[in-house]
């Protein structure tokens, strides 16, 4: 099935044992069934309007961007959409990437930011949705996995200086009006061996030592923190130095797990353009700002950065 055709109108969460190769097992509604007699619902716990789960797309992300475009009214603010298996998964500047089938958790939602009172986040705080679901999912990693993650500016989350997870925020502006819907995605390599790795410079949770390679309690982990995470944000209009529900601030938060800050970097930008110099800090709309050699400060923002690394070894 695809976006826009659920199999059922139910919401669906499956749950399941992650191994390797062709015995890697699918995503169980059993497991979680089970999981539901013990606390209350999960989605009406965390706020998630539905979730959907397919057998094989080519992107959950593309799907959805199409699915609000075609009908805008039929998907909610925290609809989910969740794939076994990605076929042409893609991330910032339109990279590819496939992985194995059953070997990830590849998940896509979207986002109509309001507060409580119904009143639209401004959209300049959109920018920082991308970092929220980075801090949702290093919380779930190191809370369901034992696995100390780290954030790589704009949207990369590393484990030991390596790949283990991207993130892909699109915004898609709608001509009746409404609140612009973001299309969040997360691709998280869980199961794949050395030899499935789409790069060098990636790893995946099983060949981190993680305590467990559930995918659905990792799905269930990520989605709970990021729609706890996410409500705090709006009811806060987008204020990235709010405190967030449970602690400091999204700003704080992001910076004090954020590799990417206190050391020399180096931005390529548009037109073959580069930037070298001591990365500093964020600034109010989640911008990477760059003290280049002769001291002067310049804002880097994640639509124009075409790649960054450290000069130093230790990330790609």
């Amino acid at each position: 099935m695809d976006a826009e055709q659920p199999e059922s109108s139910e919401p669906q969460v499956l749950s399941g044992e992650v191994t390797s190769g062709q015995s890697r097992s699918p995503l169980d509604r059993g497991a979680l069934d089970r999981d539901a007699l013990l606390q209350p619902d999960f989605l009406s716990a965390t706020g998630i309007s539905q979730l959907n789960i397919v057998e094989s797309t080519g992107s959950t992300n593309q799907d959805l961007v199409r699915a609000v475009t075609v009908e805008p009214k039929k998907w909610a603010d925290l609809a989910v959409l969740t794939a076994e298996h990605q076929t042409a998964a893609r991330g910032r500047l339109d990279r590819h990437w496939e992985s194995p089938e059953r070997s990830a958790v590849s998940v896509s939602m979207v986002l109509r930011p309001v507060t409580a009172e119904g009143m639209p986040v401004p959209t300049q705080s959109y920018s920082w949705l991308s970092l929220l679901a980075a801090v949702a999912l290093r919380e779930a990693l190191q809370e369901t996995a034992g696995i100390t993650a780290e954030i790589k500016w704009p949207n990369d989350v590393l484990v030991n200086g390596r790949k283990v997870a991207g993130i892909l925020a699109q915004m898609t502006p709608l001509g009746d009006g409404s609140v612009p819907a973001v299309i969040l995605g997360v691709g998280l390599n869980v199961s794949l061996a050395e030899d499935e790795l789409p790069v060098p410079t990636a790893t995946s949770l099983a060949l981190e030592g993680a305590t467990t390679t559930d995918r659905t309690a990792l799905l269930k982990s990520y989605l709970s923190r990021f729609a706890r995470l996410y409500r705090s944000f709006c009811n806060s209009e987008g204020d990235p130095a709010a405190g967030l529900v449970g602690g400091p601030s999204l700003h704080k938060r992001v910076e004090s797990a954020m590799v990417t800050l206190g050391r020399e970097v180096r931005a390529h930008l548009p037109g073959d353009h580069e930037l070298v110099g001591h990365a500093s800090r964020l600034d109010e709309h989640g911008s990477l700002l760059v003290v280049d050699h002769g001291g002067r400060e310049h804002v880097v923002t994640a639509g124009d950065v075409v790649h960054l690394r450290a000069t130093e070894s230790g990330y790609a």
